[in-house]
């Protein structure tokens, strides 16, 4: 069963056609009218405007002519670049253009049955985290007879102009697509995860494991499913659609078709002086321009393969304006990259990602607002909706996008179309059940971009751990909708923190309810106890306050191992003291190598200390070889951390 669907409009597809075919006559949309407000805010559009079916363009009109992906598109007079560049990376998965365009074949025109032609389509589109049909009729607006948006080279082809229509519609009106970039439009299209990699920020063309790691990913990514586009920088709008010495276009959008590691025979490595080639397969959707460096049709490399070898290889090329080219030339030549992921089902039943939508809201209560502001506003910032997860294990990428709510719906009444957003990421607390306060030892693990647009992601490798984010506007006091989505290869287990501190209940009143709030960080233990010069320590922390207890990860091999374990807990008095314990990791049982007992007085001292090692027995039993380092932080105020 798919994802539920939401009718836009509450519009639906089925009765209205079949009412159509019974009353004799063509749908015309009366939510989408053929006038100048479906095309502009307020203005009108220069010369005459008709509105006109396919039948009225062409002969023979069709949805869709022969292969979807085979036919280049134009961006039309006033047409949007990026929707053409979205079009044509929608048409590389076909798992994603028949989600998009449902049931294309039930929609086609056949002349043999015109008597159940409507002239009414729908298209989907994944928005704001629903996927909503949308219905229009086959109306579209022309000039002297041409389209005035975007149309296909194969002239009796409507897909991509009818997709265009019903995006606008769901957006507004067509100007409401100015704007948008290729990535905004490919999400809504497909429901992808976005991310944007910067080539020249990578290093890719001087890190040589960096490029293999970035290759990696992308190979992984496409034969998942997703889509991935590329583009050269243009420094200046003079600059636009400029070619370059090897024939690509700056400041235009390129598609990737495939992606190859190739084991070459004995043969081969002769010729090409290595065992593999890491290819990629690029299309410029307006079919012209192509590469002109190595591996270009015309190219050495290419000269040097036969018919066969390029097809035992798969170096093959199915449309007009596809070129393979290296990956090293690959990462020499292009500066951005927009890689989106394919998250729509679960691996082998295993989560890869996590959503929620959110809101930043207004009261006058601190504890109840929910619109603090960037982390500028230190009084306010953590009044923000906070959302904690946990990375089971060190060392994944985890992705993170933030999206506001699309606000060009308002655009009529002089609303910008976006705030600027961002947010913040903190490593914090393994046992944390409630919100943050205060940032006293909490590790700032990361920064989105501040800006504008629709959506911001940060992308990074993190360690083991819980970590909360906050998303933010960057003023304070303004109310907005968000869609927080997390994707990663290991479960995350995203949720928001929306309590304080422990709730009052009648189990807590009867054991007594928490009067201190105390944080640790232990920072490092060193100096640890080896028995022989030659033995292994694998050194790890037990935190434990009461019957609750933090384990830190294990290290390795080491008698000087760095932790910055963090571990909050609720207490209900000073009596019950907070013990940190030192053990080493051993093959069939574990030994105990010493601990310190901590009082964790709301008087006491914050700063780094450091406490030599104890056996078990508490603040007074003999002392053991090594020393921990440590800050602590008590307050009688439970929602002072």
């Amino acid at each position: 069963m798919g994802p539920p669907l939401k009718l836009f409009k509450n519009q639906k597809y089925q009765e209205l056609k079949q009412e159509c075919i019974r009353d004799g006559r063509l749908f015309c949309d009366p939510t989408f009218l053929p006038e100048n407000d479906s095309l502009f805010y307020n203005r009108l559009l220069p010369g005459k405007v008709v509105w006109k079916r396919p039948q009225d363009i062409c002969d023979d009109p069709r949805l869709i002519v022969g292969n979807i992906s085979n036919h280049q598109l134009i961006q039309g007079r006033l047409g949007h670049k990026p929707m053409v560049s979205a079009f044509s990376c929608l048409a590389v998965q076909e798992s994603h253009w028949t989600k998009t365009i449902p049931n294309h074949k039930e929609q086609e025109w056949d002349p043999r049955k015109l008597d159940k032609y409507a002239g009414i389509f729908r298209f989907r589109f994944w928005h704001f985290g629903e996927w909503t049909e949308v219905v229009i009729d086959d109306l579209l607006p022309t000039i002297n007879g041409d389209l005035v948006f975007s149309f296909s080279t194969s002239m009796n082809e409507f897909w991509n102009a009818l997709l265009e229509k019903a995006y606008a519609k769901l957006l507004g009106c067509y100007e409401a697509l100015d704007g948008l970039t290729t990535t905004d439009i490919i999400v809504d299209f497909t429901g992808t995860l976005a991310e944007t990699v910067d080539m020249q920020k990578g290093r890719y063309t001087e890190l040589v494991e960096e490029k293999y790691k970035l290759f990696g990913e992308l190979y992984k990514t496409f034969t998942k499913g997703g889509l991935i586009c590329c583009s050269i920088e243009s420094p200046s709008q003079e600059e636009q659609e400029v070619e370059t010495d090897w024939g690509l276009l700056k400041g235009h959008t390129y598609t990737m078709t495939d992606i190859r590691k190739i084991r070459l025979g004995e043969r081969l490595v002769e010729v090409f002086s290595t065992e593999k080639l890491y290819m990629i397969r690029l299309r410029n959707p307006l079919g012209r321009q192509e590469w002109s460096g190595p591996w270009s049709e015309i190219s050495e490399e290419w000269q040097q393969l036969t018919a066969a070898d390029r097809k035992n290889l798969g170096l093959v090329m199915s449309d007009d304006g596809e070129f393979w080219m290296s990956l090293e030339d690959f990462c020499r030549n292009f500066h951005e990259l927009s890689v989106c992921r394919n998250v729509s089902n679960p691996i082998f039943g295993r989560k890869e990602l996590e959503s929620v939508v959110g809101c930043w809201t207004v009261n006058d209560d601190p504890l109840m607002n929910r619109s603090g502001g960037c982390y500028n506003n230190r009084d306010t910032f953590l009044q923000n909706p906070q959302y904690i997860f946990t990375v089971p294990e060190d060392g994944h990428k985890v992705i993170m996008s933030l999206q506001q709510k699309d606000l060009r719906t308002y655009r009529r009444m002089g609303r910008p179309d976006n705030y600027i957003i961002g947010f913040e990421l903190f490593k914090v607390e393994m046992n944390r059940k409630f919100r943050l306060h205060h940032l006293y030892i909490q590790e700032r693990a990361g920064t989105s971009t501040y800006i504008d647009t629709r959506t911001v992601f940060l992308s990074k490798y993190l360690k083991k751990g819980n970590y909360v984010l906050v998303p933010t506007m960057f003023q304070h006091g303004r109310t907005s909708e968000f869609l927080l989505r997390i994707f990663s290869e290991v479960p995350v287990q995203l949720r928001e923190l929306t309590l304080d501190m422990p709730k009052m209940s009648c189990w807590n009143l009867a054991r007594g309810y928490p009067k201190v709030v105390t944080q640790i960080t232990v920072h490092s233990a060193e100096g640890l106890e080896k028995k022989y010069a030659n033995e292994t320590v694998n050194p790890y922390l037990v935190i434990k306050c009461g019957k609750e207890q933090v384990r830190s990860p294990v290290q390795k091999n080491t008698v000087h191992a760095i932790f910055d374990t963090q571990a909050i807990f609720y207490r209900r008095t000073t009596d019950i003291p907070i013990i940190v314990q030192v053990w080493n990791r051993r093959k069939f049982c574990d030994q105990f190598l010493g601990q310190v007992t901590l009082d964790a007085d709301p008087s006491d001292c914050r700063d780094l200390k450091s406490l030599y090692l104890r056996k078990k027995g508490g603040p007074t039993a003999k002392v053991k070889q090594g020393h921990i380092s440590f800050k602590v932080i008590s307050s009688d105020d439970l929602t002072e951390l």
